[in-house]
């Protein structure tokens, strides 16, 4: 069995609804191998041209934009290596919460 490590390199906030990581990756640098167990959005910082190399040997290269929302399901453990020359960064949204409780907490509002 893989070891698993943490999705992103720190968590920059966290409530009930939502648990939100910052990744960062160098020229070439690989994200260990993790798993998402909760649907997550990534929104790029910068261009990323990515390689995914899934747990059953797939393999699935990106190409994402700065600014745009890419919606992803729970799946198989994964690493993520940068093949640009460029410092890759993303923020990663993990959403914690299902609809209905989103609903309820919409519905107190604030505070």
């Amino acid at each position: 069995m893989r070891v698993l490590g943490p999705i992103g390199d720190k968590i920059v906030f966290e409530n009930e609804l939502v648990r939100v990581w910052s990744v960062t990756l160098d020229p070439g640098q690989r994200q260990p191998w993790h798993q998402h167990l909760l649907p997550y959005l990534i929104v790029p910082l910068t261009e990323g041209r990515n390689e995914m190399t899934f747990d059953d040997g797939r393999v699935r290269e990106t190409h994402e934009k700065p600014g745009e929302a890419i919606w992803r399901e729970p799946g198989i453990p994964h690493e993520l290596l940068n093949r640009s020359d460029w410092q890759y960064r993303n923020i990663l949204i993990e959403i914690k919460a299902d609809a209905h409780r989103a609903s309820e907490h919409a519905a107190r509002g604030p505070g």
